[in-house]
């Protein structure tokens, strides 16, 4: 650890580097977007808790969102379903849709508010059913219970938030009928965020940002003004399955989040190193251009 190194010196200098930051998020919302390889790799999901948990106790209001795709999949290959994709998106039978309830609801919802808690943290796990949060339709038909999002109902959130927990929100919605849709959860992340007026939303990722070379780290672009994105699409330079993302990115920004990050979740600590320090390591979406500022 590079921690046993630093004089208390420096450990000082580091805390009052970090305390303009400190300020600026203290009281705000922050929504953290979580998934990728730091959902999967042990060592990476025990730094993202423990970011999490020290910007709770440094008075930053937390919001984790979480997938759980390759666990959705895991557990549809140990009951012999098969899983398809169309466009990227997984085709969910009504099966499908109760497995992916309990493993995003339960299995890992609940494994996320526990290591949180070991980690010093107070924490509530929800789902987009409890309190009516996420409202849903069929997206399409070819793909069954894939949920779009008809209406974000942020109370249950807000009141975990002013009870001083840490809410942890698993992206399952319904319909008035009680049907259960998987949504996915960048989407779900985005629209959480801006109905919650959230200062920020942090979108953890399997990649450093967007390069405008995807082959070469050093041309990360790290500060994106929400009306360059589409010629950045046009280029190519966001392309694949960072469209999507992005999109979910400009949305919102467009409905009110402040800065929205595209960080790599492979790098321990990129949370903490985004929001406390002057470089940040990802890629920054904010209004500008030609929609203000």
């Amino acid at each position: 650890m590079i921690t046993s190194s630093l004089t208390n010196a420096q450990r000082a200098e580091v805390l009052i580097h970090a305390l303009p930051y400190i300020q600026k998020y203290n009281n705000k919302i922050l929504v953290v977007k979580y998934g990728g390889n730091a959902m999967i790799n042990e060592e990476l999901k025990n730094a993202v808790m423990g970011d999490i948990v020290l910007l709770s106790l440094i008075g930053v209001k937390v919001v984790l969102v979480h997938g759980g795709g390759p666990e959705i999949t895991e557990m549809l290959t140990k009951t012999g379903k098969k899983t398809e994709f169309v466009d990227g998106l997984r085709v969910t039978d009504k099966e499908t849709a109760e497995i992916v309830q309990m493993v995003l609801a339960g299995k890992i919802n609940k494994s996320l508010v526990g290591l949180l808690q070991s980690k010093g943290g107070k924490s509530i796990g929800l789902c987009g059913l409890d309190g009516s949060m996420i409202k849903a339709k069929k997206l399409d038909e070819r793909l069954g219970y894939v949920g779009e999002i008809t209406d974000v109902n942020v109370s249950p959130i807000l009141d975990v938030l002013e009870k001083g927990y840490i809410p942890v929100v698993s992206t399952v919605g319904c319909d008035d009928e009680g049907n259960v849709y998987n949504i996915n959860a960048d989407t779900a992340a985005s629209r959480i965020a801006a109905e919650l007026k959230a200062e920020s939303l942090i979108s953890m990722t399997d990649i450093s940002g967007i390069l405008r070379d995807k082959d070469d780290p050093s041309t990360l672009i790290s500060k994106i003004y929400v009306s360059e994105a589409p010629m950045l699409m046009r280029e190519g330079i966001i392309s694949g399955g960072m469209i999507p993302k992005v999109e979910c990115c400009i949305e919102a920004v467009r409905r009110g989040v402040n800065r929205v990050f595209i960080i790599d979740g492979r790098i321990p600590h990129s949370i903490i190193i985004e929001m406390l320090t002057d470089e940040g390591i990802g890629t920054m979406f904010v209004s500008g251009g030609n929609y203000g500022h």
